[in-house]
């Protein structure tokens, strides 16, 4: 296919998925930026090779840095759930003081762990919460 300035990108070809987060929102920002400037320079005084190749070198570095935030989210979850299965049967109690009991389970949701008591109480694994050896 010949690419020219009169080509255009089919609607949907530069989506993103549908659970985009910020990062990625950075990152297709980026590309519309760059294709934007690419497509809009002066005729008469093409873009310098050197800048081009260092706004490439820029995206790719761009693009390193999405993957990793992805992996170490990865981590996280994983270091996370490790974390969860520590506390089945123990006995917490919240931060505030007023809910107390046995992990039954844990979930990990967006905001971090949650612990599902015995009674079927929900409490929010952060600062604060307090958790002993069962007795």
């Amino acid at each position: 296919m010949n690419v020219d300035m009169t080509t255009t990108i089919p609607t949907g070809a530069n989506q993103a998925s549908q659970q985009t987060s910020k990062t990625a929102v950075d990152y297709q920002s980026f590309l519309k930026l760059l294709i934007a400037e690419m497509k809009n320079q002066d005729p008469t005084k093409p873009m310098d090779s050197t800048q081009y190749v260092a706004q490439l070198a820029t995206f790719s570095q761009v693009e390193q840095s999405v993957q990793t935030n992805t992996k170490l989210d990865q981590i996280m979850s994983s270091s996370a759930l490790s974390q969860a299965d520590a506390l089945i049967g123990r006995s917490i109690t919240s931060a505030d003081g007023k809910t107390t009991g046995t992990v039954a389970s844990v979930r990990l949701a967006s905001s971090g762990l949650i612990a599902v008591l015995q009674n079927g109480t929900e409490v929010a694994v952060g600062p604060g919460v307090s958790i002993k050896a069962a007795s």
